[in-house]
């Protein structure tokens, strides 16, 4: 694999970073208008955490490049150490805030297994499929191992308290099934949207969102308050997109309300925010 698609998997992985922080307005989110439901982060704060992840994309690509014909779990391994040091760099960058946590999970997965892949098949570009499939092959098992055979009651992550409290698998079970709400929902609205060469792409990146705040069972919004708040969330979404979302007048005011009730109730759909970088993100490795 040569050096200039390694770096161009790099360098979409941060592009997909952001993309998904400048879209706006994001409802409860941080974006280019406000800090959402948040006090201890703002714009700046992720434009601080992206640059610091930029070396953790390119090892990770690395990685997928060095386990080429070995066993994809092997590569999940691998990826672990740096995936540690790219949290230390994270929170050295921001402050102690997590901004992408979740994020330096599924896009340093998504990294190793495209250019892993790509090496294989020596390709430039790759179906969506191919990386989701592959991304299935190395966290087999993943949540069976850290959330189900889990028998500690103290000193839990919100994932696996929500997971003993409701059976939540969150951004583990999102990846060891392929990223289903990705590649059901999101990814084709994104380039449905982007192929009528006629909106901006900061609309469609809010509309994708909404999309995905339709669906997603977001575990932010959950281990802030409950399942009940997702519903909420859910439906009221699912009134905004009736109502034309970001792409119509009346719809875009809705996404505005939706954003102050949301800051003033302190819902911020944090996991949403994060599978539409991923949609972001597959989008560029499977477009020429």
């Amino acid at each position: 694999m040569n050096e200039k698609w390694k770096r161009k998997i790099a360098q979409k992985a941060l592009l997909a970073l952001l993309y998904e922080v400048s879209a706006s307005p994001k409802p409860g989110l941080v974006d280019r208008f406000n800090q959402g439901a948040h006090k201890d982060m703002d714009f700046f704060t992720f434009m601080d955490s992206s640059a610091a992840l930029s070396n953790y994309f390119n090892d990770c690509v690395e990685e997928g490049v060095k386990f080429v014909g070995q066993h994809p779990k092997e590569l999940f391994q691998s990826l672990r150490l740096l995936g540690i040091e790219a949290e230390k760099a994270m929170f050295e960058a921001t402050g102690n805030v997590n901004t992408h946590k979740g994020l330096i999970f599924s896009l340093g997965i998504i990294c190793a297994a495209a250019s892993c892949c790509m090496s294989e098949l020596n390709v430039e570009y790759l179906n969506t499929t191919i990386i989701c499939e592959q991304v299935v092959r190395m966290t087999e098992g993943l949540s069976l191992r850290e959330l189900t055979s889990l028998n500690k009651n103290e000193g839990l992550t919100n994932g696996e308290r929500l997971y003993k409290k409701y059976g939540l698998k969150g951004i583990r079970g999102e990846v060891e099934n392929g990223f289903p709400t990705v590649q059901k929902y999101s990814l084709p609205v994104f380039k449905k949207l982007k192929s009528e060469k006629t909106l901006q792409i900061n609309d469609i990146l809010v509309q994708t969102l909404l999309h995905l705040m339709a669906v997603n069972e977001d575990t932010n919004i959950v281990a802030r308050h409950n399942l009940e708040t997702l519903e909420y969330v859910q439906q009221y979404t699912k009134k905004v997109l009736d109502a034309g979302g970001a792409l119509t007048e009346r719809g875009l005011e809705m996404v505005y309300d939706m954003d102050k009730e949301f800051i003033r109730k302190n819902i911020s759909p944090g996991g949403s925010a994060d599978l539409l970088a991923v949609t972001v993100m597959f989008d560029f490795l499977s477009s020429k």
